[in-house]
């Protein structure tokens, strides 16, 4: 097999500094905003950012990002404990030895279950803790940790993207309306199980055939060297596992306790997924008298400082069942918190873009000014570049509820002043959101969910490039499609 030339790649760090420092830069370029008072003429202008705003902007994404820097340490400490037992690899080897043949079946199967809890509550920096079991398992499965943070990435993307009732999307977008503009919500489901279902067929079609590349020719894999060696290193190579695969043919088998441990940590992950759908916005009260004298707040209430508790809690229990005593388990979990360092890093430094966004008012004057613009184009062209204005704001502010909340009150008006859909500029706004948050450096789930897969972001951007531009026209047509129709 040929070596691969070593490609010098700028690290997930730099990428997200020379944004913020390009924000910084580009306050000053646009004109200055005006005052009435303390508030800001709308559209009027940026306020330049001063060097210390600049300098500040990734230390302030800390304190922005600590409920999920608490949530990602307390993640890493219940993977070691994990670890330890032995109990992921060995079922990992099992499942592939099951699957001999067929291990590409998994991956329309989990992309289609990440896709649902896409689309019905919006899971995307709850996926960071599968990046490392599914790196693993398309490892041993004779593929590499690209797919399998494709699997999860472009799975639960592809249903945020096509949210049907996730309320942080379409929920926040309807609610932001003003009193005297409604939105038939059965349009914007019909319109989004559309998106959700073409942009799905697109990443499954997408993620499949590299899949089947790689595991025909070991040679054809898009990482580099230098990420190649260090997935082998946390995961073992595609010739060890190979080698392993004959080897323990006949005897991998699980113990007792790594069955109840498997069975405890899927239980973990099933309960944190029960916990972060928002159920009363369903009015399912069912799940109200669960949990509430254990972390506070019931399932369904939950966010990531529930969720830590939860690992916590688990942690523990699956230490006790293995044995491990105080000090194995203090001290492998403070080692498995410690390995999220750098994770929580770029997501905390990602966030800063976001900051310094809201201190410059760049957002304000993105919005104000291609709303003017956007009034003035025939219907077929304001639904494309509505679009792309929706992916130049996605990349600046990544949170689905915030862009709802800046962007709605602003568009939907005026779409429905000239007379076009309200439920397709809703969608719009969503299915550009979505479509960013596949590949954008300012989601914090993109750049800590890679991290843990040992994945470069610059790798991901080449191979996902493609991807989400095959996306992002689909999407344009179905909007157009449906602009004609309702």
């Amino acid at each position: 097999m040929a070596k691969k030339k070593t490609k010098v790649m700028l690290s997930s760090f730099s990428i997200i500094l020379i944004l913020i420092f390009g924000l910084g830069i580009l306050s000053h370029v646009l004109p200055n905003a005006q005052f009435v008072g303390e508030e800001i003429v709308n559209g009027s202008g940026t306020v330049g950012a001063t060097l210390s705003q600049v300098l500040m902007a990734p230390i302030q994404g800390f304190e922005n990002a600590i409920d999920v820097g608490i949530f990602i340490m307390m993640l890493g400490g219940l993977l070691a404990v994990i670890n330890k037992t032995g109990a992921l690899e060995t079922g990992i080897k099992v499942l592939v030895h099951k699957l001999k043949g067929r291990e590409i079946l998994l991956i329309p199967i989990l992309m289609l279950i990440f896709s649902i809890c896409g689309t019905t509550y919006g899971m995307l920096e709850e996926t960071v803790g599968f990046y490392v079991l599914l790196a693993a398992t398309m490892m041993a499965a004779g593929m590499d940790p690209l797919v399998g943070s494709a699997v999860i990435l472009l799975g639960a993307g592809a249903g945020c993207l096509g949210s049907t009732i996730n309320p942080f999307a379409t929920g926040v977008a309807i609610s932001a309306l003003p009193d005297s503009i409604k939105a038939n919500q059965g349009v914007v489901i019909l319109i989004a199980v559309f998106l959700w279902l073409t942009t799905y067929a697109i990443c499954t079609f997408f993620v499949v055939r590299y899949a089947k590349k790689v595991k025909r020719d070991k040679g054809s894999t898009f990482l580099s060297l230098r990420e190649q060696k260090a997935a082998e290193k946390k995961y073992g190579s595609f010739e060890e596992h190979e080698e392993n695969s004959k080897k323990e043919q006949e005897k991998v088998v699980l113990t007792g306790k790594q069955k109840v441990t498997l069975v405890l940590f899927a239980l973990t992950f099933l309960v944190m997924i029960i916990g972060f759908i928002p159920w009363g916005e369903f009015d399912i009260t069912f799940f109200d008298s669960f949990t509430g004298w254990l972390t506070g707040s019931s399932l369904g209430n939950w966010w990531f400082y529930e969720a830590a508790l939860w690992f916590l809690i688990m942690s523990i229990i699956i230490a006790i069942i293995n044995k491990f005593g105080e000090k194995g388990f203090i001290d492998t979990f403070v080692d498995g918190a410690d390995d999220m360092i750098g994770v929580i890093l770029v997501i905390a430094i990602a966030r800063g873009a976001s900051v310094l966004m809201g201190q410059t008012y760049l957002d304000n004057y993105i919005i104000y000014n291609a709303a003017d613009l956007l009034a003035k184009v025939p219907e077929m062209l304001f639904v494309p570049l509505n679009y792309i204005l929706h992916i130049v704001l996605s990349i600046l502010v990544p949170s689905s509820s915030g862009l709802a909340t800046l962007s709605t009150p602003i568009i939907a008006p005026l779409a429905a002043q000239l007379g076009y859909s309200v439920e397709v500029t809703i969608m719009t706004l969503v299915s550009a959101n979505g479509l960013v948050n596949l590949i954008s450096p300012t989601c914090g789930a993109i750049m800590g969910g890679l991290a843990l897969a040992k994945v470069e972001y610059s790798t991901w951007f080449r191979w996902a490039f493609k991807v989400v531009l095959t996306i992002m026209l689909v999407n344009i047509f179905v909007l157009c499609l449906f602009t004609l129709i309702v």
